[in-house]
């Protein structure tokens, strides 16, 4: 009830802080109509246009329920891997022969492309919800895991030893000193993660699905409907943001107070 309190109390300036954010995207809209007028409409529809097409989308009803199989998926594949990637990185953290041996095997899931784990479950689940949960987990998996390593192995050793010099209680040291530092590394490697199960899945949807943004983007290319196309990538890259912004960041910012607090 307190972080909740904590959580309420800030977000006005939370909110003004996000005058940066606004104006980035307004410079990108404002650029994306100066390439609209340059290109045409068949290669770059305008914003007006777009928007118009997604509002569109959401109006008829059409948006929602992809939406919500695109989400069920890339959030389901997302929530797999933080759980593995954590529980994995915080172990291998603790002891440097598992980091150590840990290593190649997050270097070979980083450098494997996306696209390739996505044949193999193509043609290991066929075209259901496994394919692009599947494809989802193993693309954010090493994401994650190399942060919960980090944030493992970077902790300060003098504060370990105060906390047992002084005897502190086992949840006292879980709660006020190793939890705030590994959160704040696991934390942005949670966010890029959710970015990148969200582009995953679509990814996924389009070539393994019937159904999802994906199949849809499918649908809108090959009627050649840019507009459409762009609508739904416009409600994708909404989705997340709201997502991001409305949820993770207010929570990765209570979680770090205490490194204001402490400079």
């Amino acid at each position: 009830m307190k972080l909740l309190w904590r959580l309420l109390r800030g977000m006005p300036a939370y909110l003004w802080s996000g005058w940066g954010a606004a104006a980035s995207l307004l410079l990108f809209v404002a650029l994306w109509e100066l390439g609209a007028g340059y290109y045409g409409p068949l290669i770059l529809p305008s914003p007006l246009a777009t928007f118009a097409a997604l509002q569109g989308l959401v109006t008829s009803g059409a948006a929602w329920p992809e939406l919500a199989v695109t989400a069920r998926r890339a959030l389901l594949g997302l929530l797999l891997a933080a759980g593995a990637g954590s529980a994995l990185g915080l172990l291998a953290g603790l002891s440097m022969t598992a980091s150590m041996m840990a290593r190649p095997w997050v270097t070979l899931l980083l450098g494997m492309p996306p696209i390739a784990w996505l044949v193999l479950a193509m043609l290991w689940f066929g075209a259901g919800d496994g394919t692009p949960v599947f494809t989802v987990f193993v693309a954010c998996l090493p994401v994650v895991f190399i942060g919960a390593l980090q944030g493992t192995r970077t902790l300060d050793h003098h504060l370990k030893d105060m906390a047992r010099a002084y005897r502190l209680p086992w949840r006292m040291r879980l709660l006020d000193l190793y939890l705030p530092h590994v959160a704040a590394y696991l934390f942005p490697a949670w966010i890029t993660a959710l970015g990148s199960s969200w582009k995953v899945a679509v990814m996924a949807e389009l070539l393994a699905t019937s159904d999802g943004v994906g199949a849809a983007l499918a649908v809108t290319r090959s009627h050649l409907d840019t507009s459409a196309s762009l609508a739904w990538i416009c409600a994708v890259v909404g989705s997340l943001l709201a997502l991001e912004y409305a949820l993770l960041e207010p929570v990765k910012r209570e979680l770090e107070r205490w490194r204001g607090a402490g400079t």
